[in-house]
């Protein structure tokens, strides 16, 4: 069996959200399937700027076919005709300009997809609201299994999506809050899916002493592993830290693991570690007390899992469905919607060595329930075993 993963980027340099989700799934499925994946030149998500050479390329064993992106992403544009459809009444051409502005505006992308879908059993597309899923999915409908990636932004509910979700052959969800919002919006339960998530492995041997020492960071710390983003409630995070500090004159640290588009405050006790390797990433995580989660909107969050992989405690917040829902599912993390809330679970949290053990390890059983390779690898199996049968 052929399959070819479609995703707006890809690269071992990129280390979170679907794209690494993705790289993942196409590692572990080339052990059953002939693997391609058909992707952007692009590297920056909030231009689409071309930055990958042209052509074939490939990564960990998989053939990667990169197509030039036609225009890049003008933010302010992009802004402005986001605002207008998420505030008036419009018609649908409307949707399609912001979907193209969206972009990655790749028409060569969806050229090969057409005069290629006789070369592929199936095409598994990643993320309902770029260009490249929605006109793909149009273009081979019968060969479609869309990996939706989708949150509870206002855009979801634009009505190209609310259609877009009723024409794949399949759809793969990450988790049970996903697939709950999803069948809400676009009424698709007929369509074949299952919950499928994530595995997760943790490399072995590492340790972050020296790694630290090279940041200057000493004492205890929290740990934040993202981007660096207002999307991902890191300004609320900054302003909830700084005050807790103030009001609790606490010597935790917080230490911040990602690449940024957001100024950090400069304080003694916040360190910016920019983007690491994963090996340094499990390193610093092991050793943090807790992971702190400000992110609004989620599919699923990835170093969640790592965290409780690590028997790490998990602080999240209670407005994402997702984490919530990880949080109450794995009893191995707690939650707020506001700062006092914030304030009090991090103090109960820090306080007490003992609950964050046994949270941790409520984290490490309920990873192996649900998130083995084993178990992820199955259910990418049966759901292309019953498209076949069909």
């Amino acid at each position: 069996m052929k399959i070819a993963f479609v995703v707006q980027r890809y690269g071992l340099e990129i280390s979170g959200g679907a794209e690494l989700h993705c790289r993942w799934i196409a590692e572990h499925m080339k052990k059953y399937c002939d693997v391609e994946v058909l992707t952007t030149r692009a590297f920056d998500y909030i231009t689409w700027k071309n930055h990958y050479s042209r052509g074939k390329d490939i990564i960990n064993g998989i053939p990667v076919k990169r197509f030039s992106v036609k225009r890049v992403r003008n933010p302010r544009k992009f802004g402005r005709i986001q605002d207008y459809i998420l505030k008036n009444e419009h018609l649908e051409k409307d949707e399609l300009k912001w979907l193209e502005e969206e972009g990655p505006f790749s028409p060569a992308l969806l050229k090969y997809i057409k005069r290629h879908e006789d070369d592929y059993d199936y095409f598994i597309f990643y993320c309902c609201r770029y260009y490249h899923s929605y006109w793909g999915i149009n273009t081979v409908p019968n060969k479609s299994i869309l990996v939706p990636t989708a949150e509870h932004d206002p855009v979801i509910h634009l009505k190209i999506f609310k259609d877009l979700l009723k024409k794949p052959r399949a759809i793969i969800y990450l988790t049970e809050e996903e697939k709950k919002m999803i069948n809400s919006i676009s009424q698709n339960q007929n369509i074949l899916g299952d919950i499928v998530g994530v595995g997760i492995e943790t490399p072995s041997n590492f340790s972050a002493g020296e790694f630290l020492k090279r940041y200057g960071i000493k004492g205890d710390y929290i740990i934040y592993v993202g981007r660096i983003d207002e999307n991902k409630g890191c300004d609320k995070l900054f302003d909830y830290f700084l005050r807790f500090k103030r009001e609790k004159t606490s010597d935790i640290s917080l230490v911040l693991v990602g690449s940024t588009v957001l100024k950090i405050p400069s304080h003694p006790d916040i360190f910016h570690l920019g983007f690491i390797p994963e090996k340094e990433k499990f390193s610093v995580l092991d050793s943090a007390l807790l992971l702190v989660m400000p992110s609004f909107y989620e599919s699923l969050s990835i170093v969640t899992l790592e965290a409780w992989a690590l028997g790490k405690p998990v602080l999240a917040n209670a407005r994402c469905d997702v984490l919530k829902g990880q949080c109450l599912r794995s009893n191995a993390g707690l939650y707020y919607e506001n700062y006092e809330e914030f304030k009090s679970a991090l103090d109960i949290l820090l306080s007490s060595s003992r609950l964050r053990k046994t949270m941790g390890d409520n984290g490490r059983r309920y990873l192996n329930k649900a998130y083995t390779w084993e178990i992820v690898e199955n259910k990418f199996l049966s759901i292309l075993n019953r498209l076949e049968r069909e």
